[in-house]
């Protein structure tokens, strides 16, 4: 699946819904927020070693997969309500990034 064709699914998803008046910027981040928040609390406690190990976990790897999608959808939901080119504008923060952090010489 592309990005623009799982764009074009959740405008289907809410559209078939009626939660267009819903997803309004404000209410859009409000809920990324709380989706970060999940993530967030899966990660809380862990060790370094133990988080970069969660994935081989079967039920965190769950949880953590199923916090990630709604992190993404939200976003990619977001994005598209705005009217944002999500995959230009992280281009265009790397290229941004590139400047405000240039690569050390030795």
């Amino acid at each position: 699946m592309t990005l623009d064709e799982l764009i074009q699914r959740l405008r289907d998803f809410a559209d078939a819904r009626d939660w267009n008046p819903y997803h309004t910027p404000k209410n859009l981040v409000m809920a990324l927020s709380g989706e970060v928040g999940e993530l967030t609390a899966l990660f809380q406690w862990l060790t370094p070693e133990e988080a970069a190990a969660a994935m081989d976990e079967p039920g965190l790897r769950a949880e953590v997969l199923d916090e990630i999608a709604d992190v993404t959808l939200y976003l990619l939901r977001l994005a598209d309500v705005l009217g944002v080119d999500l995959l230009a504008a992280a281009d265009a923060k790397i290229d941004r990034n590139e400047h405000r952090f240039p690569v050390p010489r030795p």
